[in-house]
């Protein structure tokens, strides 16, 4: 979904696993009534791409919506991304790619990862663990059983209380109808040169994270160890679940008005 207007900022919204464009309905009317323009991107395997998640290999594959939408930008325009949860990853990666058409990064209890999955430690961080609730992970073998999985999905009993548990019933309702599978290969996110290291062109671009105080997906205290490991410019806190796209719509566009 790509809706444009002539405004202040143009932002770029990317979707976390099992999501898509939808996911932000509630913010771009919010953010298109402030005078802005507003993208969403729907990522390979999500329910806008036309893309089985299982026939994604690759995490570039699964990203290449939106290296596509930022070479396609006119010369000269600077955006805004904001990513949710592993729509972090995303960011990241075109911030690799594309700095100079980035004016900021807006990370929403998202993983940020400098360079994704390198370290163990960065799996321990950006990795949701919940293994407190339970088997909550379908997954599909499309390449048969002897092979690796080809798209995971959380089960539909657990989607409330892990993704939406301070959220309108009719929202983890709508939620739960158009949410995904989403491709393996998201665990396979790398990117960018280690070795430039602070002299990394992704260290030049202004970052601001909004925590999500009572994340059931990406725990508080991993969004914490992500960012006192890669500070970021600005850090504020909502005091909501996971989706504050539809917990506190209101308040989320504050805090990103404010972060400008």
């Amino acid at each position: 979904m790509d809706e444009v207007a002539e405004g202040k900022e143009h932002f770029v919204l990317v979707h976390g696993a099992g999501h898509g464009a939808w996911c932000w309905f509630k913010l771009v009317r919010l953010l298109q009534g402030s005078g802005h323009r507003v993208s969403c991107i729907d990522l390979a395997g999500a329910a806008g791409s036309l893309v089985d998640p299982n026939d994604v290999r690759s995490f570039d594959e699964y990203d290449q919506p939106l290296v596509d939408f930022m070479a396609a930008l006119p010369d000269g325009d600077e955006v805004i991304l904001v990513g949710h949860s592993a729509g972090g990853l995303s960011v990241t990666h075109v911030m690799h790619m594309f700095r100079d058409r980035i004016k900021q990064a807006i990370f929403i209890a998202a993983t940020m990862l400098p360079f994704g999955y390198l370290t163990e430690e960065d799996v321990k961080d950006g990795v949701p663990d919940l293994s407190e609730f339970g088997d909550v992970y379908d997954l599909k073998f499309g390449l048969g059983e002897d092979h690796p999985p080809t798209s995971v999905a959380l089960r539909k009993e657990y989607q409330r209380t892990i993704l939406y548990h301070k959220s309108p019933q009719e929202d983890s309702t709508l939620a739960s109808i158009l949410l995904r599978p989403w491709p393996a290969a998201l665990s396979t996110a790398r990117f960018g040169c280690i070795d430039d290291g602070i002299e990394s062109t992704v260290n030049t671009v202004r970052r601001v994270y909004i925590k999500a105080a009572n994340d059931h997906m990406v725990k508080p205290e991993q969004q914490e160890a992500m960012i006192h490991r890669w500070p970021p410019s600005e850090v504020m806190v909502m005091e909501t679940d996971h989706s504050p796209f539809f917990s506190a719509p209101e308040h989320l566009l504050e805090l990103i008005l404010k972060s400008l």
